[in-house]
């Protein structure tokens, strides 16, 4: 995966400085058929990231979510262009370029990167995942935490429905929680909504710091509309406590 990594973060490190200029600039959100919001930033980043990476690597197919599929590979790249359009229409920096790489319907890495923020996370399958500063430098490894008493543990759910269902459970603090599960800060996240795009590069990232990931159907694919991600102590309870299966 090392060639796919560094033409991942060559792709991203481009498409950064598309989006931090549209980000400095301005940009009007509007609405898509589904409802969601989408920029002329987002649609120009993804663009991007589809040029870069095809001219690399011509036989790939794509998957994003603003421009649809494209192609037919065992090799597929998962594009979010901008993840948090809300914010970055604001004028908020908590968004983010998210990029997996999908090898015969496996997540062999992720890479995600805040430009406004200065922040970077990635992983490869079966080398670890990590944070840096962005651009990168000053690296380290991470973990999810090792709580494994439900009492002890600090849960978050997206929203209230999902919270209802999880006992002790707060509604976030933070813009993205996964970013505090995977640093080891909280030991649960449940988040029952959203896209592949948005669910791929994160769980990679959680499973390669140690942590897992369930869907409801009790699967690990990104592609059932989000699910349970906790480290790896709490999640056997946690998921009987949804009754979600342990397994598909």
């Amino acid at each position: 995966m090392d060639g796919d990594l560094q033409l991942a973060f060559g792709a991203v490190e481009l498409a950064a400085d598309v989006a931090v200029g549209y980000f400095g600039a301005g940009v009007t959100a509007t609405l898509k058929a589904d409802g969601t919001p989408v920029t002329e930033a987002d649609r120009a980043v993804e663009r991007l990231l589809r040029e870069t990476l095809s001219e690399a690597r011509p036989g790939d197919a794509f998957l994003g979510e603003e421009l649809g599929e494209l192609g037919d590979s065992d090799r597929v790249w998962i594009l979010d262009p901008i993840d948090g359009t809300r914010f970055f229409s604001e004028g908020d920096p908590n968004w983010r370029i998210q990029i997996a790489l999908e090898v015969r319907g496996v997540t062999e890495l992720a890479v995600v990167a805040s430009p406004a923020l200065g922040r970077c996370w990635w992983a490869t399958r079966g080398g670890g995942a990590f944070e840096s500063s962005w651009p990168r430098d000053d690296v380290r490894r991470l973990e999810v935490s090792t709580t494994a008493s439900p009492k002890n543990a600090v849960l978050v759910a997206l929203d209230n429905d999902s919270g209802a269902r999880l006992a002790g459970a707060r509604p976030p603090s933070s813009p993205l929680p996964l970013i505090e599960l995977v640093r080891g800060e909280l030991d649960a996240f449940l988040v029952e909504r959203y896209h592949k795009w948005d669910h791929a590069p994160w769980i990679l990232i959680v499973e390669e710091a140690g942590g897992r990931f369930t869907n409801r159907t009790g699967s690990n694919s990104a592609d059932q509309g989000g699910g349970l991600y906790s480290n790896d102590a709490l999640h056997n309870h946690l998921l009987s406590a949804l009754h979600y299966p342990s397994r598909p």
